[in-house]
């Protein structure tokens, strides 16, 4: 019996990341393989399908339309509606519509693919060592995206008129460079130039052999990638790498490397199935693995540190180098200090001509400055420490409509969110807000996302903190407009909210944000809380208790005029004047596993009537303390008398000796007070090389750690350090080692997090925690508490989209600003 054809018309709408990435040949192909007849086409919304044909062909065509998509694209919804058919009678692929008001999704940048990476090393293709060969499945998207839909007229490709090979590609559905907006060859596209220090052409048959010879002669080169400038020298040469460092002015602070392909980034670090993955995705971020003792890249890359920054090349560019000069290579944002990334070649010959020998330039502008993201695997799962190329402008999902939402971020490590719908467009890396050049990256940013995205925000959402830059443009941009209504947000609730966004929870959690700074609701300084939160609002549970940061912001960058305060204020005077007198009574040390409520409220004669050994003190010999001691704690060695002296006044008298509860300045005073770190050169690095420190010991130390009390006042939990420090003074006198040291004080803050999460439960029911701030990079602290928690029956929430430290803080204020449009906050 003949088939009987029932002919039906389709009309689908495709949305999200669909345009730029091969999806309409890929319509077309599908269209042609089931014989239907119709159109394709992109609008500034979604990607438009009008098909007809017998209705079984249809419902193939749908159903791979959705599963068999391009390895690029991302779908969020397909809406199909049956029509009578039309009088088609072939499919073809229709010019762009422009439509006002509507947005879709933008691919990130993406890694050079496979296909590509063979034709730049075939001597036969016609791209061979062309630097910026592309398709629809890999190369620039966002960086040359000056407005949608998604067409060569609307990005920096502009300029460049296809050669007539070029836009046959362009114009074949069948070719994979269809519509590849910045489709190119050596012919027709953007070119390489060499440029001396001074900006001054350099004449050479073969930049890019030039180039690679002056990187093996231990030359310092600026080299023009996708998102702006990355400063390059030969990473196994301890003489570049410090020239490098002299210049850029940052003698500590790790840098990352690139290196040629998987294998040698196998000889340089231990790389897991996981991070293999992730270094080879389309993303292609920079992934900090463990540093093998074996490599052959200079210490000087990444000082004290036991982990590497390590990426592979992500554009043909960045392969041809590293093919060519066989060397792993330095590549460090093109900047100085915490300025934005050079991106235009002029302004990197201004600012960068002291840093750099040469620069490697080319002519194809770029149109929004794109760092390269940072990422950590931890229990196999992908962290970013910092979100950039390869994962913005791509949004978080989010579990409610959204009002268009303007979060300003916080002034470190600042991004900006936008809400819309569904979405929450947070931004790439920013920067530090300490500058004007960072606040125009910043500007012209958010001008991009609007624009993009079609959002012209109601409500904006700032920090507490009166001096943030981002908290002033928020004011003063409200100042500008009556119909705007702000939202100030306090810092560690944006936190925490943040993480619960990332994992689209909605529901009330413990919230532990630990950090550096925020400013608390009460005018303090915060960054060791506990909190009750939600979407709502918050309640501050638990937190460490309040001591003084003598000096203030020199106390940040001088980690040792903290522990010289904490020391004052809990031990006395006599610790730091009088030689370290012991206490007569000796040294008490309470052991404890699980504490009972007599310990919570820091009452160790009850403790020790329990009865429970695990309670129990222990005294320290006073004639073995005393015989023991230093004539000075190692690390006021290096500290001026009259800087102590400083320090005591501005305690006692209070001026300019904010009080703070935070967390990441007791890993600094911890650090200085035990001689790892008495000063910075950059943010975190006294924590940082704490935690290096205790890798060495770990292991030996078992779960071993120092004492401390929590007591209750007002219904918040306060832990309390005076013991932690005369354990940490004991153990110093003791000749204790550094490593030993510091795994015992990361145990213990593991088990002060537990412990404060336990108190918050008993008390509220919540079994969900959410752990955000700074102080969770730390993956040894990581790698302590998740199975403490989890051993109890905790869902424990982690970040995994936005970073933990303030790069997530834009989140979190533009969530909370979706449910609160008045200026009241929460206590």
């Amino acid at each position: 019996m003949a088939k009987v054809e029932t002919v039906e018309l389709a009309r689908i709408s495709v949305r999200g990341v669909v345009q730029g990435v091969g999806f309409r040949p890929f319509v077309f192909q599908l269209a042609t393989k089931y014989n239907l007849k119709g159109w394709v086409c992109n609008t500034s919304e979604d990607v438009k399908i009008e098909v007809q044909g017998d209705s079984r062909d249809l419902e193939h065509f749908v159903s791979e339309l959705q599963y068999n998509a391009p390895p690029l694209a991302h779908i969020e919804n397909v809406s199909v509606t049956r029509h009578p058919p039309a009088d088609y009678t072939k499919f073809e692929i229709r010019h762009s519509v422009a439509e006002e008001g509507k947005y879709q999704l933008v691919s990130p940048d993406i890694a050079t693919c496979q296909a590509c990476l063979k034709e730049i090393f075939s001597s036969q293709d016609r791209r061979y060592h062309y630097p910026f060969t592309n398709c629809t499945n890999c190369g620039p998207r966002f960086t040359i995206i000056e407005d949608i839909p998604y067409d060569r007229p609307k990005t920096t490709m502009r300029p460049f008129i296809m050669c007539p090979d070029c836009q046959a590609e362009y114009d074949n559905p069948l070719d994979r460079r269809f519509h590849a907006q910045p489709n190119a060859c050596p012919k027709c596209g953007p070119r390489l130039e060499l440029l001396d220090a001074k900006g001054v052409h350099i004449e050479t048959p073969d930049v890019i052999a030039t180039a690679s010879q002056l990187l093996k002669e231990g030359k310092i080169m600026a080299i023009k990638g996708l998102g702006g400038f990355l400063l390059a020298c030969d990473a196994t040469s301890e003489k570049a790498v410090q020239l490098l460092r002299r210049r850029k002015r940052r003698p500590f602070k790790p840098l990352a490397i690139m290196v040629a392909d998987i294998d040698e980034a196998k000889k340089y670090c231990q790389v897991s199935e996981t991070e293999e993955k992730l270094l080879t995705s389309p993303q292609s971020p920079i992934v900090l693995m463990p540093w093998k003792s074996e490599s052959k890249v200079c210490q000087a890359v990444a000082p004290n540190l036991k982990y590497l920054g390590v990426m592979l090349p992500y554009t043909p560019l960045h392969h041809l180098l590293l093919k060519e000069s066989g060397l792993p290579l330095v590549m460090t944002s093109g900047n100085i200090s915490e300025e934005p990334i050079c991106k235009d070649n002029d302004e990197a010959v201004r600012r960068l001509s002291e840093i750099t020998d040469y620069f490697l330039v080319h002519n194809r502008h770029i149109y929004s400055r794109y760092d390269d993201s940072v990422t950590i695997v931890e229990r196999g799962d992908v962290q970013l420490t910092r979100r950039a190329r390869g994962y913005a402008p791509f949004p978080v999902h989010i579990t409610f409509n959204a009002k268009q939402v303007l979060g300003c971020g916080a002034e470190e490590k600042n991004t900006f969110c936008l809400t819309k719908d569904n979405y929450a467009f947070v931004s790439q890396h920013i920067g530090d807000m300490e500058n004007l050049e960072t606040m125009e990256h910043f500007e012209n940013t958010l001008a991009l996302y609007k624009k993009l995205f079609r959002i012209e925000p109601e409500i904006i959402a700032y920090d507490l903190h009166p001096e943030y830059l981002s908290t002033k443009y928020a004011l003063e941009l409200c100042s500008q407009s009556s119909h705007l209504k702000l939202v100030p947000v306090q810092h560690h609730h944006a936190h925490i909210v943040s993480c619960m966004a990332d994992n689209r929870i909605e529901s009330p959690v413990i919230g532990v944000a630990l950090d550096g700074t925020g400013y608390g609701s009460d005018g303090h300084i915060w960054g060791g809380e506990f909190l009750v939160a939600d979407y709502k609002g918050f309640k501050r549970l638990g937190h460490l208790e309040y001591l003084p940061l003598p000096g203030g912001a020199a106390a940040i960058k001088r980690p040792y005029r903290t522990a010289v305060g904490y020391l004052l204020k809990l031990l006395g005077e006599e610790i730091v004047f009088n030689n370290l007198a012991c206490h007569s009574e000796g040294a008490l040390r309470p052991c404890h596993s699980e504490r009972s409520e007599e310990s919570h409220r820091a009452q160790g004669k009850l403790r020790e009537e329990s009865g429970d050994p695990s309670l129990s003190l222990r005294v320290t010999n006073k004639k073995m303390a005393e015989d023991s001691l230093s004539p000075k704690l190692a690390f006021l060695k290096q500290v001026d008398a009259v800087e102590i002296e400083l320090i005591k006044r501005q305690l006692q008298t209070g001026l300019n000796s904010p009080l703070n509860s935070s967390m990441g300045r007791l890993f600094d005073a911890v650090s200085a007070l035990i001689g790892v770190r008495g000063e910075i050169d950059y943010e975190g690095q006294a924590a940082v090389e704490l935690e290096m420190a205790a890798y060495d010991s770990i292991d030996k130390v078992g779960d071993k750690d120092y004492p401390y009390s929590i007591i209750e006042s007002d219904g918040v939990n306060v832990i309390q350090l005076k013991e932690l420090f005369t354990a940490i003074v004991g153990d110093l006198y003791k000749g204790v080692s550094k490593p030993t040291l510091s795994a015992r004080f990361h145990n213990t803050v593991a088990r002060m997090i537990f412990d404060m999460c336990r108190l918050i439960a008993r008390n509220t029911g919540i079994d969900q925690v959410a752990l955000s701030g700074g102080v969770f990079q730390n993956r040894l602290l990581l790698r302590k508490i998740l199975p403490l928690l989890e051993a109890v029956g905790f869902c424990v929430l982690t970040h995994k989209q936005v970073p933990c430290n303030d790069g997530g803080i834009s989140l979190g204020q533009a969530i909370i600003a979706n449910f609160t449009d008045t200026q009241a906050l929460t206590t």
